[in-house]
C-alpha cells in the first residue's frame, strides 16, 4: 500500500502520533523526554507550528498542533524526531530504527473531534495506568491548560477560547477517564490503534 500524504495548510490542525519500533520505548530515563522537549521549543520558534495538546508516553507520543504558516507542520516532525532518533541510538550504541515507520499524521476537519482529542491526548497517562490523575504526568503539557504550571508548549489563548477557565477543561478530562467508553466513535479514527 502506498504512503498516503496529508496536505499540510496554513491554518489547519493536526494529530501527529507514532510508536517505538516493535511497541518498543522510545524513552529510556527521564532525560530522554526533556531533550526532546527542548528539540521542539526549539524547532517550533522557527518553523510557524503551534503546539496544542501533547503527551509523550513511554512508547509512542501524541501532537495536536496547527499550522500557522507557510512550512509544512510535518517539516518540524521530520527535524525533531530525526535529531532525537540520532541522538538516542548514540547516546544508548543502539543501530536502526527507534520508530515503527513514518510518523502518522491526520487532519483534523471538525472542531467538536479538535476537543475530544485534546481530553484523549491528556488522558493517555491515566488511561495507560501510570498515574492516577493528569497532572501527575510531567511529560505532557496538562498542567499548562489547567494553568498549574508554565510552559512554551501550550497556547493559552486556544485554552480560553475554547474551555473558558481552567477548572472547566479539567472537568472535562475528568468526565472522560470517567467515562472512556463514551468518546465519540467517529474520533476513532483520529487516534493511535492499538
Amino acid at each position: 500500500m502506498p504512503y498516503r500524504i496529508t496536505p499540510f495548510v496554513e491554518g489547519q490542525f493536526y494529530h501527529i502520533y507514532n510508536r517505538g519500533s516493535g511497541r518498543q520505548p522510545i524513552f529510556f530515563e527521564e532525560e530522554n523526554y526533556r531533550y526532546l522537549l527542548r528539540l521542539f521549543k526549539k524547532y517550533t520558534r522557527t518553523t510557524g507550528i503551534t503546539v496544542i495538546a501533547y503527551c509523550l508516553m513511554p512508547n509512542h507520543y501524541h501532537f495536536l498542533v496547527r499550522q500557522d504558516g507557510e512550512s509544512p507542520a510535518g517539516l518540524l516532525f521530520q527535524r525533531v524526531f530525526n535529531a532525537y532518533s540520532k541522538a538516542v541510538n548514540k547516546k544508548y550504541g543502539r543501530a536502526g530504527t527507534l520508530f515503527q515507520g513514518r510518523y502518522r499524521c491526520i487532519l483534523l476537519d471538525k472542531t467538536s473531534h479538535l476537543f475530544h482529542l485534546c481530553r484523549y491526548i491528556h488522558a493517555n497517562p491515566v488511561v495507560a495506568g501510570l498515574v492516577a490523575t493528569p497532572e501527575q504526568w510531567d511529560f505532557s503539557n496538562y498542567r499548562e491548560w489547567i494553568s498549574s504550571r508554565d510552559g512554551t508548549l501550550c497556547d493559552a489563548d486556544f485554552v480560553r477560547t475554547n474551555f473558558g477557565t481552567a477548572s472547566e477543561y479539567a472537568e472535562f478530562v475528568q468526565d472522560y477517564i470517567a467515562n472512556r467508553a463514551e468518546l465519540p466513535p467517529e474520533i476513532t479514527p483520529y487516534l493511535l490503534d492499538d
